[in-house]
């Protein structure tokens, strides 16, 4: 449905094709708790005519039973559609409404003003180009407006509307009107927000929202619904560098290969020099393949599909960009991150990295600190919980074309998603490369993995035991290890304990040191198996994410998880270092199976159930396994 036009019963057609070609500004509304966002959007969707007539009977209806303004029409409630937030007169999750006017289309997102949705926030914020924030002129500037002023500045949204909402409940008093600006001001100089348009208004009464306010003689500025119609929604993108991410490469045929994706920034024409990164191959803009015919030029905003004049190597994730000006290539950054689970950021742990359209695997650093949104401060921090927002140093399996997020939110911002939920974690922005990515690089070498393995007449591999403290991880690693040196292979036996009296002395076992204590010895098993040994892996290993990530640092076949299973009471009634005895008195924290997790395998390549099996026929079946299962020889 869109803006009631007289075109509408006239002339449909004329309507429908000065409709498409309207422009589009994404916007939220934000501030604190029931400084009137979600009614502010019902006025903007009543005064637009964007209301069928059984959508206003069934709110007149629901403003009776469950409004919050004594039977009158409760304008909140076209936009708060949970249940939870009907009852409580709050907003929850982040919903988004269409409207538009003779103009111009808009979509809005309404976010919550609970501080523990602030990730509900972020979420609507992401794609915004402006962002109207509320205060109400009774309570003036709250700590949520603050930090959600901080997000807006911090999320690159360049257009902010201060709307000073309810001034019909404190008279309309300039005074007051004049005291919240400089409040407000004097907080958003300290976070560069030094741009913004400040409008008192009545939400409910729709006063200078989408037309003027009666009687406010003292305000000669615009209203609300002027300003968003006034809104440059292009910005400067088209005069950038041009970036194009691949979304998908299109091969309908032998004679066809384009290259289908976004134009993020930027211009580009056939006969354009374009990069082809990360690789860094270069090639000549053949075609702009387009329906019904092909472009002249291609803009930002466009999607579109290219075609080279070389047959160069490109693939979905990669990045076309201006060849002369082309975004850097790194693998390790300094990023800001917007903690959004309700598990903490553990540093080392290995999470999924979504930028544009490639994905790659990231590790976070320990914090270098977190912010506190209400004073800016800068606080030490170990991880990030639910809400929190700190800086870190990200460092990642394989590089990415890259812009800062202060020049491009497309190529500068990200999301972490856990490699087994799948769930979105955490969303973050890019500040720049850090220098050591630019300056180590990979250095060649002539004797390499397959010479080594050659040589010891065996093809180096990692068996990865695992199970709780007791389960006879290490008895049988070691039956294992004696059974293969016998017949001559070239092994090593990596035991959770002896690890940690060097490598790994500095660790204790929160979940984070857990995490650090696997990434370790995960890479000092790969450096084994790239000389050709077999090498036998005995640590507890409690979380699968972390054996996970050791398993994709092995190549294919190079990686066994051997699940040694026994129960937690068999384990414990074994006990033999008294581990268990401490734990249960309270005298050893994080022990795992007492007050730690342990996360069992779900499909390991063996399971032994240590209940019904000795450790000498564990060892001769893992030892038999390997013999028949994969070829020693390369």
């Amino acid at each position: 449905m869109a803006h009631q036009s007289d075109l509408i019963a006239t002339d449909i057609d004329a309507y429908l094709l000065e409709h498409q070609h309207k422009s589009l500004l994404r916007f939220i509304t934000c501030g604190s708790v029931d400084d009137g966002k979600s009614t502010l959007i019902g006025r903007l969707l009543y005064d637009s005519k964007m209301i069928f007539e059984d959508q206003l009977a069934a709110l007149e209806a629901d403003s009776k039973r469950v409004g919050t303004q004594g039977g009158e029409i409760d304008f909140a409630l076209l936009v708060d559609g949970l249940a939870a937030e009907r009852e409580q007169g709050i907003t929850i999750d982040v919903a988004y409404r269409f409207f538009s006017t003779e103009k111009r289309k808009f979509i809005v997102a309404d976010t919550p003003g609970h501080e523990q949705y602030t990730r509900n926030m972020v979420t609507g914020a992401s794609t915004a180009q402006a962002a109207v924030i509320l205060i109400d002129a009774r309570r003036g500037v709250l700590t949520q407006t603050r930090r959600h002023s901080y997000l807006v500045k911090l999320l690159g949204i360049r257009h902010v509307i201060l709307a000073i909402n309810k001034m019909d409940l404190v008279d309309w008093s300039q005074a007051r009107f004049d005291e919240i600006i400089t409040d407000y001001s004097a907080f958003a100089a300290q976070i560069g927000l030094t741009d913004f348009t400040a409008i008192p208004m009545s939400a409910l009464r729709g006063e200078n929202v989408a037309g003027p306010g009666p009687g406010v003689s003292w305000y000669q500025g615009p209203h609300l619904m002027s300003v968003l119609e006034a809104l440059p929604v292009d910005d400067d993108l088209q005069d950038k560098a041009f970036r194009m991410p691949v979304q998908w490469v299109n091969r309908p045929n032998l004679d066809f290969r384009g290259f289908a994706g976004l134009v993020v920034s930027g211009q580009v024409r056939p006969g354009d020099k374009v990069r082809v990164l990360p690789s860094g191959k270069t090639s000549t803009v053949a075609r702009i393949v387009a329906s019904p015919e092909d472009l002249d030029v291609a803009v930002a905003g466009q999607s579109i599909t290219l075609t080279l004049t070389d047959e160069v190597d490109v693939s979905r994730g990669d990045v076309l960009a201006a060849a002369q000006s082309p975004p850097e290539v790194a693998d390790q950054f300094e990023a800001t991150v917007v903690w959004m689970d309700d598990e903490p950021l553990l540093p080392g742990r290995a999470y999924l990295l979504k930028q544009g359209t490639r994905t790659v695997v990231a590790a976070l650093s320990e914090p270098k600190h977190k912010i506190n949104v209400n004073t800016l401060e800068k606080l030490a921090a170990k991880r990030l919980e639910l809400n929190e927002i700190g800086v870190c140093n990200l460092t990642l399996d394989s590089a990415i074309a890259f812009d800062s997020y202060a020049e491009s939110r497309d190529l500068g911002g990200f999301i972490l998603i856990d490699r087994l939920s799948n769930r979105t974690v955490a969303a973050g922005m890019l500040h720049f490369a850090l220098r050591r990515s630019q300056n180590v690089h990979w250095q060649a070498v002539d004797v390499d993995k397959a010479a080594r393995s050659a040589l010891k007449g065996q093809r180096g591999r990692v068996v990865w035991l695992t199970g709780l403290s007791g389960s006879g991880k290490s008895t049988i690693a070691n039956l294992v290890e004696k059974k293969l040196h016998a017949e001559g292979r070239h092994t090593y036996l990596l035991d959770g304990d002896n690890v940690r009296h060097g490598l790994n002395r500095d660790l204790g076992f929160t979940d984070a040191d857990r995490v650090e204590n696997i990434r370790r010895v995960a890479e000092v098993a790969k450096l084994m198996v790239d000389a050709g040994l077999i090498v036998l892996v005995s640590f507890i290993s409690p979380f699968r994410a972390e054996r996970d990530m050791a398993r994709g640092l092995m190549a294919q076949n190079d990686f066994v998880e051997v699940f040694v299973d026994t129960p937690l009471a068999v384990a414990e009634s074994r006990d033999v270092k008294g581990l268990y005895k401490k734990a249960r008195s309270g005298e050893l924290k994080n022990f795992t199976g007492i007050d730690s997790p342990y996360e069992a395998p779900e499909h390991p390549e063996i399971r032994i159930d240590t209940t019904s099996e000795t450790a000498p026929q564990a060892a001769e079946r893992i030892t038999a396994w390997l013999n028949g299962e994969l070829d020693y020889t390369i």
